[in-house]
């Protein structure tokens, strides 16, 4: 077969297009659209004039974070794939597969918060499955799917993005990749930065959701008259989730790297730690694609909202290809296929352990 999976996070396209995409169970005509690569959501259509939109991704829970940050995060991650279909999330099953270390205090801790999430998001939880098992390990404890039920005319997916259409980002690059960091390791930060700077750092973690984001961005319009697509830059961060819109729409793209926001407080954290901002995991940074006649109408939603964003480039003919233009110069724009921020949380981490058994040793 030729083919390797990745030592860690997602797999490839290749990987994706030759194992899963030919196997996927009974093929149905209400499948609108089915699994691809770098597509956030399944669309299924109910009939009567209403689709299903369908998410899964694994329950990420770090208790380091405090169990309400954990959980809060736990629920915009899932909500925030579900909500780049543009249909407000509203249901969850969600399954939890518990580490045998946790207790009944921990545990009601984490699931309250998580109710109190959904409910301020309006997601109501119709199904679970919750128990301890041995080999179930943080962060990864379990999986949930998402469901968002709205109007056939009124959806979108990465497939949707249009020659012509103008390119926005919101909030900038690496916001989940400083995010995290800040508050896994402000005492590093602390000593390269100053303690006010690593506890201001500590605020973007509540930046890593995209749901008001694209719901603010459809209340513009939608297809023809707004919005075409929507991803939320993951895995790879802004560079990879670019790729993957034009790579499902099957068009080329021309982005300006100067013009795709990096806050200072971000910049100086991947600096640190060895990561390409650009290249790096952002739940909370959203990829948008938009006609041109609204661009500015989006901007000024978004804005009006207190959502920073820009325009970031333009989508082009398939012919015209992938470009990255980087301080003038055009470069191929090319998907980074591993994301830097996991060997960089592992070299912090192995670090963190040396200076706390350095500290210990007489």
């Amino acid at each position: 077969m030729g083919l390797e999976l990745p030592t860690l996070g997602k797999i490839s396209r290749e990987v994706f297009d030759q194992i899963i995409l030919p196997n996927l169970g009974a093929p149905s005509p209400q499948v609108l659209v089915p699994p691809q690569h770098g597509v956030d959501v399944g669309i299924v259509d109910l009939g009567n004039g209403l689709v299903m939109a369908v998410t899964t991704d694994p329950v990420f829970v770090v208790p380091a974070y405090g169990w309400e940050r954990a959980a809060w995060f736990a629920i915009h991650i899932l909500a925030s794939d579900a909500v780049t279909s543009g249909l407000r999330p509203t249901y969850l099953a969600i399954d939890l597969n518990l580490p045998l270390e946790i207790t009944a205090e921990e545990l009601a801790l984490l699931w309250t918060t998580m109710h109190r999430v959904c409910a301020e998001l309006g997601i109501a939880i119709v199904a679970g499955h919750t128990a301890r098992y041995e080999g179930c390990n943080y962060p990864m404890v379990g999986g949930a799917a998402v469901l968002a039920i709205g109007p056939a005319d009124r959806y979108v997916t990465p497939k949707m993005a249009r020659v012509g259409d103008v390119v926005v980002v919101t909030k900038g690059a690496a916001i989940e990749a400083a995010g995290l960091f800040a508050v896994s390791f402000p005492e590093q930060i602390a000593a390269a930065y100053g303690r006010e700077f690593a506890e201001r750092a500590q605020e973007l973690f509540w930046q890593m959701t995209v749901v008001e984001d694209a719901l603010t961005a459809v209340s513009i319009g939608v297809r023809d008259d707004g919005v075409t697509a929507m991803h939320d830059a993951t895995e790879c961060g802004v560079l990879g989730g670019l790729v993957e819109v034009a790579e499902a729409s099957g068009v080329g793209m021309r982005i300006e790297q100067e013009r795709i926001i990096l806050r200072e407080d971000v910049a100086k954290i991947c600096a640190l730690f060895g990561m390409d901002p650009y290249a790096a995991i952002s739940e909370g940074t959203l990829i948008i694609t938009v006609r041109p006649h609204k661009a500015d109408a989006l901007l000024a939603a978004l804005q009006a909202k207190g959502i920073a964003a820009s325009i970031v480039g333009e989508v082009v003919p398939p012919e015209q290809g992938l470009t990255l233009v980087v301080g003038g110069k055009e470069h191929p724009l090319v998907h980074p296929r591993v994301d830097p921020f996991w060997a960089a949380f592992g070299r912090a981490m192995a670090s963190t352990q040396q200076s706390s058994e350095g500290a210990t040793t007489f």
